[in-house]
């Protein structure tokens, strides 16, 4: 960029998700100077359509061992620093400690989870197998057909529309800049960035968070990190009549996760069609009809919002966490950013304070390397 510099900041964080804003509020604690840019509204991506669920044992898989424990380690991060927002914001985060409930409706479904509950238990993760009439008594909504069930105690949610809008009240208070409504049309890593109409933002330090939009910035290297459609429903009950569910239900081909207003979101279809946001019939029929299947109560719940957004998802399915390029990546969580927000923020930010390095597991650079070897 061949403009001048002024104001320069410690950091820029670009994108304002869960993602972003943690990172931002965790470095301002550490008393970096910072700044961050998001070309919408705070919380209006991926965050705003996410469920929120908190749930790295129901979604364990052998493969992605590194995710695993670094989701677990998140989830146990989570009371605390639900509570340190809640205290630093004034505003809930909605933090349920419900545990989750995973269920099966036919035979094959059935054995399916037998070897799912095994993995688990291989795993040393705690797991409780149910059976269909204990699932029941906890949740009296789902179907007399259920077959199976077991419940993970230790997967719980939270409200992500809430969590961002705490994490924007706090990096606020705690002196984040925002530059809301501007695009990034340039990135001069160890510079600054360059906004809509030629502004400049300095900053020694870049961090990306911008999602499924990460890959997309002039000036930041290219990273294998792609738009993976989701379409999902908000639902609520009648006036008067109680919650549908106390706690987060997951199954094959969806989940439903109740929220502390009454209200339920159903999710989510997993389609690759770029950056498609587009809502259809098909795609919300699908959810509808298999969640119909184990809780038949949900046919008879008010839709009060439809929503298809865009996960970042990477080959591997694990975040781009560390430098390449002469920027700091925290982005490509595809189904998992909620959940690993408290422990992207903590290792972001102790990297950028010189306290830290970030396991290498989750390098930017690992999908170049591979194709090296």
């Amino acid at each position: 960029m061949s403009l001048s510099y002024a104001d320069r900041h410690d950091v820029a964080v670009l994108g304002g998700g869960a993602i972003g804003l943690a990172v931002a509020w965790r470095a301002r604690q550490r008393g970096l100077s910072v700044v961050l840019i998001d070309h919408g509204d705070l919380g209006r991506g991926a965050s705003h359509v996410a469920a929120g669920m908190l749930a790295p044992v129901s979604e364990a898989d052998p493969g992605e061992r590194a995710l695993l424990e670094l989701g677990l380690r998140s989830a146990r991060a989570w009371s605390a620093f639900a509570a340190e927002l809640e205290d630093a914001s004034g505003r809930p985060v909605g933090y349920r400690t419900t545990g989750t409930l995973v269920l099966a409706r036919d035979r094959d479904e059935a054995e399916a989870l037998d070897r799912e509950l095994a993995l688990r238990e291989r795993l040393g993760l705690r797991v409780e197998r149910l059976l269909p009439s204990a699932a029941r008594r906890l949740e009296p909504a789902l179907s007399p057909t259920l077959r199976a069930a077991f419940h993970a105690p230790d997967d719980h949610s939270v409200d992500p529309r809430r969590l961002t809008a705490a994490l924007a009240v706090a990096a606020a208070r705690a002196g984040v800049e925002f530059r809301v409504g501007q695009e990034v049309t340039a990135v001069d890593p160890g510079e600054g960035v360059e906004i809509e109409g030629r502004q400049v933002v300095a900053a020694e330090r870049i961090v990306v968070a911008c999602g499924a939009w990460s890959g997309t910035i002039p000036g930041v290297p290219a990273v294998p990190v792609r738009p993976v459609k989701g379409q999902t429903l908000r639902l609520r009950s009648g006036p008067g009549e109680p919650p549908l569910l106390e706690r987060p239900v997951r199954y094959e081909g969806g989940y439903l996760v109740p929220r502390g207003d009454g209200s339920v979101i159903l999710g989510a279809t997993v389609e690759e069609q770029g950056f498609n946001t587009a809502l259809t019939a098909g795609g919300l029929y699908e959810l509808l009809r298999d969640a119909s299947e184990l809780v038949p109560g949900v046919l008879e719940l008010e839709v009060t919002e439809t929503l298809a957004g865009l996960r970042p998802g990477t080959p591997d399915n694990a975040p781009l966490l560390g430098e390449l390029g002469g920027v700091l990546f925290a982005t490509g969580h595809h189904r998992n950013g909620v959940l690993l927000t408290p422990v992207t923020a903590e290792l972001v930010a102790a990297h950028l304070a010189g306290d830290a390095e970030i396991d290498a597991s989750f390098a930017p650079g690992r999908f170049t390397h591979r194709a090296a070897a």
